[in-house]
């Protein structure tokens, strides 16, 4: 997802910070091992060490300035100009220079695009937290949750999941620091498991991440255009509404980095938790919005410990849980693009923090009051139309800049992965890669569209979404990843010393030979990497069965009468 690092022709100065407008139609050249084999895992962790350090005496230096220099540095951006000097300063070295991958007579220095590279990490653990909490479907989903299970059931998930969310986030924060560094950039999910499991595990990756976030986008779509219905009275066909989002997506998703989505992501983090406010003011004095639920039934409003539905019911709901912690698929690409990714766990670890309180206490609050007349999303379960339409408005705006985000990185993902490297479109940071970025976004809100509109069933959307996709990224491949790490890592104590120019040489056996793998699993991490395999198998079994569930009961809702049909003018949340 993230930019790649650019090439510096002899005549150019370094476009370290560069400007959107000003950035060159400029490619960076790979690095290759000497024997022209992809690097083993030694050498990324060779090259990430280095990395880590230059960032950590970074920060040393910046805290021994005290709070006035540290101030007036960011003033100043006296980051970027050291990273300038120290680009001038290679460059007056005149060593390691290569060839230019574009021909002629330009030359490459290899600190200049290294330096470039690490120009385009600018990102900060404050932004990346208001990133991980843009969430416009967790808090909204967890009131339906609870309606579904009940309340001992949902708070001992809520518990359960945010404890192995956490974990997982913990993993993958590990593992990058251990592999990531601006000669071997991890720009994705999928480049994090290639460096441990191959492309094949990259591959299987950057679908499912993929098709999260363009599913994702498509239920946005449908929630906003629900919640537009409801601010026409249902007098607008529900069709025309998903359109306008989709317009209006079309034309936000045209920002490219996420540095300047951060700016954005903060004024949508207020914006939920106001809605979040108005809901619970509102639900507590008005009665539910009949009209919004299946049945049309007005009975009393019933709250359960143990809700004893089917288990396929109860599968759906907890899946709105999983969806709330949903945001480990794009950890990897939050910290691609931070300057000192060793301080993701901060923001990671807030963020948790404030979707457990936060959105447990949303969820309990309204099924409280709303009991089994809950709607999904929640804040369109108000039944006064004045106060319906207030929370609507400013959701709406919330969930288009949700609906951005997803489909920033989505199509990032896919023009890197199938276009630039199967079909040799040009990088993002190109003149002409701009353009085709700019195509890519219509292209992909328009999918989106087709997606939300051909299935409008918000909560078993999300579901199916949440146990095929979500649930892999945040608990299933967390803990099969750094299995396979600390294997390859264990499997490297009988070797000889590694020399990052002979990156092979110290091996003393293979993969192929039982001796590997015996010092690779029975060391004395043996009873983790039982547990990891363990929490591997159980996540996987659980995400088939819950995908199965939501599959059913998609299949059971269109078959009946009261279900909206796709692509219909008549909204869902109209039952009267």
């Amino acid at each position: 997802m993230a930019f790649q690092s650019v090439v510096l022709e002899a005549s150019q100065e370094p476009p370290v910070y560069l400007p959107e407008k000003e950035e060159q139609d400029v490619y960076a050249p790979e690095y290759h091992v000497p024997d022209g084999t992809t690097p083993n895992i030694e050498t990324y962790m060779y090259f990430a060490k280095i990395q880590r350090d230059k960032e950590a005496l970074s920060a040393r230096n910046d805290a021994e300035g005290g709070f006035w220099n540290r101030l007036i540095s960011r003033t100043f951006k006296r980051s970027r100009e050291l990273d300038q000097r120290s680009v001038v300063s290679v460059r007056s070295d005149g060593k390691n220079v290569a060839p230019s991958s574009e021909g002629g007579d330009g030359v490459v220095v290899e600190g200049e695009y290294r330096a470039a590279s690490g120009a385009l990490r600018t990102a900060t653990w404050g932004s990346v937290f208001y990133l991980i909490t843009t969430d416009i479907l967790g808090p909204y989903s967890t009131p339906w949750a609870f309606q579904q299970v009940g309340y001992g059931p949902g708070v001992a998930c809520f518990f359960v999941f945010g404890i192995m969310a956490a974990y997982s986030g913990f993993l993958l924060w590990w593992m990058f620091l251990k592999l990531d560094s601006e000669r071997f950039p991890v720009k994705s999910f999928g480049d994090l498991g290639q460096r441990i499991y191959g492309s094949w595990f990259r591959h299987v990756c950057n679908i499912l991440q993929s098709l999260q976030l363009i599913i994702n986008v498509g239920i946005i779509i449908l929630g906003n255009g629900q919640g537009l219905s409801q601010m026409a009275n249902f007098k607008f066909c529900f069709i025309a509404c998903n359109v306008v989002w989709t317009l209006a997506g079309m034309i936000l998703g045209q920002i490219r980095t996420l540095q300047k989505f951060g700016r954005i992501a903060n004024f949508s983090v207020w914006l939920n938790i106001i809605v979040l406010i108005m809901t619970m003011a509102f639900v507590a004095n008005s009665p539910p919005n009949y009209k919004a639920f299946v049945t049309g039934n007005t009975g009393p409003v019933i709250t359960q410990a143990i809700n004893l539905q089917p288990f396929q019911d109860q599968l759906n709901g907890i899946m709105q849980i999983v969806f709330s912690y949903g945001g480990a698929m794009i950890f990897v690409e939050f910290m691609a693009e931070m300057r000192r990714p060793m301080d993701f766990w901060k923001a990671m670890a807030v963020s948790q923090i404030f979707i457990f309180i936060v959105y447990m206490f949303f969820g309990l609050f309204v099924y409280s009051y709303q009991g089994q007349y809950v709607v999904n999303p929640a804040n369109q379960g108000i039944s006064s139309y004045g106060l319906q339409t207030a929370t609507n408005a400013i959701s709406l705006t919330a969930g288009l800049i949700a609906a951005a985000l997803y489909g920033n990185i989505g199509v990032k993902v896919i023009y890197n992965n199938i276009f630039v490297e199967l079909f040799g479109f040009p990088q993002l940071t190109a003149t002409w890669g701009k353009y085709y970025f700019g195509i890519s976004v219509i292209v992909y809100w328009s999918i989106a569209f087709v997606i939300g509109s051909a299935i409008p069933e918000f909560s078993l959307l999300s579901s199916l979404v949440a146990a095929v996709c979500i649930f892999q990224f945040t608990y299933t491949f967390p803990p099969f990843m750094i299995l396979g790490y600390c294997m390859q890592v264990d499997a490297t104590k009988g070797d000889g010393e590694f020399d990052v120019n002979n990156p092979d040489a110290h091996r003393v056996d293979t993969w192929r030979d039982l001796s590997r793998w015996k010092r690779a699993f029975f060391s004395k991490n043996a009873l983790f990497h039982v547990w990891n395999f363990v929490i591997t198998l159980a996540c996987l079994s659980c995400a088939i069965l819950s995908a199965y569930s939501a599959i059913s009961a998609m299949v059971t809702a269109f078959d009946t009468t009261h279900t909206a049909s796709s692509f219909s003018c008549h909204s869902p949340v109209d039952n009267s």
